[in-house]
């Protein structure tokens, strides 16, 4: 579903938030006068956001810095599919990076990457 969702010519993006507002996940901000809101994209892939939403959601059993993520949205009273879509928010700039150079996701490396930009998420 991933692949059939970015498809397999890696110039059709170019940059991961193309992709994220294509896929819906990206949130929309609104403003009127003195009041702004958030929400979520009505015009987009439901198929794609579909995917890139159940797949954040099995990762967070499966990714050390992942789970710590949900777990915090969480603590921050998001509702599980509001942390979930921020999850994927996240996890679309990663699959960008790695679908644009044909290399494999590495937990390991992006631990460590994380480590050395003194991340807040490994913090917790």
């Amino acid at each position: 579903r991933m692949l059939a969702a970015l498809g397999d010519n890696r110039n059709r993006f170019n940059c991961a938030e193309e992709i994220q507002n294509y896929a819906g996940i990206a949130p929309v901000t609104e403003r009127s006068g003195q009041k702004s809101w958030v929400h979520w994209r009505w015009q987009c892939s439901k198929f794609v956001r579909q995917t890139f939403v159940e797949w954040a959601a099995k990762t967070v059993h499966t990714s050390y810095w992942a789970g710590i993520y949900y777990q915090g949205q969480r603590s921050k009273g998001k509702s599980h599919q509001s942390a979930v879509r921020a999850l994927a928010f996240k996890w679309i700039r990663i699959i960008y990076r790695c679908w644009k150079t044909k290399c494999c996701y590495d937990e390991a490396k992006y631990l460590k990457a994380l480590k050395e930009r003194d991340s807040p998420l490994l913090k917790t």
